[in-house]
C-alpha cells in the first residue's frame, strides 16, 4: 500500500506478483492468446494488466518474431485487447506508463517512433480514469471502451461501446434462451464507428 489513508479512503491495496501469476495461471490459455480481452475494473498501477501484457508479448514473439512488420502490428493488437478502470489519477498515469514501457521495450522503439505513439494513444483510451461501480468516467460521462480489431496489412478498426451497455451482456444467454435472438440489441451496437487506421494514423 502507498499510505494507510488511501486504504481507508479507497480500499487501495496492491496484489503481489506471486499472487498475480497464480491467478493468471488459472486462465493461462487466455493470457497467451494475443486477441483475448482482459478488463481490470480496479487496475491500480497495473499489476495484473502488466503481467497479461508480458504474456501476450511472449505469444507475439513465438508466433510472429521472425517478421518485424507482423511482430509490431500484433504486439499493438495485443495491447489493444487490454483494458482497465481506475479511480485514482496517479495510478492511471502509472498504469499507462508501466504498460507502455513494456510494449516499447518489447519492440525496441523510442518515443518518436509511430508504434510508441500509437501505443500511448491506445492506452489513453483503454485505461480509463473512472469508477467501475458508478460506470462513470472522472468527468461524469458514461465510461466508453474502444473495441479494436486488426484487419491485416497494417490496418486497425475501432468501434466504441458504452460500458454500462456492455454490462448487460450477461443477461443474454445462449440461443435457447428468451434473449437468444437479440443480435440487433443496443448491447451489440457501437456508439461510434471509425474508418480503418494505420499505426501512423493512431500515432498522430
Amino acid at each position: 500500500m502507498r499510505t494507510k489513508q488511501r486504504v481507508v479512503d479507497h480500499g487501495e491495496v496492491f496484489t503481489p506478483a506471486w499472487l498475480v501469476d497464480a491467478m493468471l495461471d488459472l486462465v493461462k490459455e487466455e493470457t497467451e492468446r494475443i486477441d483475448s480481452r482482459f478488463l481490470e475494473p480496479a487496475c491500480g498501477s497495473g499489476n495484473f494488466l502488466v503481467e497479461v501484457l508480458r504474456r501476450k508479448m511472449a505469444a507475439v514473439e513465438l508466433k510472429y518474431g521472425k517478421s518485424d512488420f507482423e511482430k509490431g502490428h500484433y504486439a499493438l493488437y495485443g495491447l489493444m485487447c487490454i483494458y482497465g478502470i481506475e479511480l485514482l489519477p496517479d495510478n492511471v498515469a502509472e498504469c499507462r506508463e508501466n504498460m507502455l514501457e513494456i510494449f516499447a521495450s518489447f519492440l525496441g522503439v523510442a518515443r518518436e517512433n509511430d508504434f510508441h505513439r500509437a501505443g500511448a494513444y491506445v492506452l489513453s483510451q483503454n485505461i480509463v480514469h473512472g469508477d467501475a461501480i458508478t460506470l462513470l468516467a472522472n468527468d461524469g460521462s458514461p465510461i466508453s471502451f474502444p473495441e479494436w480489431g486488426y484487419l491485416g496489412k497494417g490496418k486497425f478498426q475501432r468501434r466504441d461501446f458504452r460500458f454500462d451497455t456492455l454490462t448487460q451482456m450477461s443477461a443474454f444467454g445462449g440461443e435457447d434462451t428468451l434473449f437468444g435472438d437479440l443480435g440487433n440489441h443496443e448491447v451489440f451496437t457501437p456508439t461510434t464507428n471509425y474508418p480503418a487506421m494505420s499505426v501512423g494514423d493512431l500515432g498522430a
